[in-house]
């Protein structure tokens, strides 16, 4: 009798690990690193602290990303089809390539990278702030986080994707917004071209969205410019032009996440 009971005990054990082992390898992780307009505000961004009380209604566009990948839009891309797809946004405000790698925050999400999962990297807005050396980073040394983030991805087996930043809310000239960030999604492209991976231009894609929209729609509804008395954070208004409420970080979340199908359904991922 014992010995029946035991060989159940064995089969039922052996059938959970093998079920667990079928589901981990079914789940993929796309990893978001970078800075503010990339972060997810909610949970423990703020440890401690509520954030309808201390941001809200600061997002960054990582944090509208997840609710994108329900099955009835990605069934039709094959290396997402029934696939469990979870977003780990480890974007924090402030960072740079450099102070992003300093701080041991590349460290906790390579420590997690397992093979097919994927790692989208965001910098440039603090990278290019030449008045704050605490995170200035020459375009040089740009390069060089990038192409060390992209290659120790790899080693994971996992699969890099760079982005250029995304737009600020100026400068805007005859109706039409311009490019902000100098150089830097220049070299973007440039790093990605160099190193064969896929490249998403964000900062492109946003202006050219936003100036469908037009700047002064584009202004009141999408990024943080509003009057006082509205939230409890802000008490005494907002006029930000470079970080967005919830409605401007759900369209470039949509952007990211309509070209992220593109790249893996029409190129080669290595």
């Amino acid at each position: 009798m014992k010995t029946k009971q035991f060989l159940y005990a064995l089969i039922c054990f052996v059938t959970l690990s093998n079920f667990c082992h079928a589901q981990k390898g079914k789940s993929i992780t796309i990893f978001l690193i970078g800075y503010s307009t990339v972060a997810d505000y909610i949970d423990d961004y703020d440890p401690g602290k509520n954030y309808m009380k201390n941001r809200y209604p600061i997002a960054g566009w990582g944090q509208e990303f997840q609710p994108f990948f329900v099955k009835d839009n990605v069934q039709d891309v094959k290396h997402l089809a029934n696939k469990h797809i979870i977003v780990k946004d480890k974007a924090k405000g402030g960072r740079s390539t450099r102070t992003f790698f300093q701080e041991g925050r590349w460290r906790e999400v390579y420590s997690q990278l397992k093979k097919g999962d994927y790692v989208l990297i965001q910098f440039g807005h603090n990278d290019a702030a030449e008045d704050k050396p605490e995170r200035f980073v020459n375009l040089e040394g740009y390069k060089e986080f990038l192409r060390l983030y992209v290659d120790q991805t790899r080693e994971k087996g996992a699969i890099p994707i760079i982005l250029s930043p995304v737009a600020r809310n100026y400068p805007w000239k005859n109706g039409k917004l311009e490019n902000v960030h100098g150089e830097y999604p220049f070299v973007a492209k440039e790093i990605a071209k160099e190193k064969n991976v896929p490249f998403l231009d964000l900062n492109q894609l946003s202006m050219d969205f936003f100036n469908q929209k037009g700047q002064e729609y584009v202004t009141k509804t999408y990024f943080m410019n509003f009057e006082a008395n509205l939230y409890d954070a802000y008490p005494n208004g907002q006029k930000d032009n470079t970080h967005f409420q919830i409605a401007g970080a759900k369209a470039v979340a949509s952007i990211v996440f309509k070209e992220f199908k593109n790249i893996i359904q029409n190129k080669t991922i290595k």
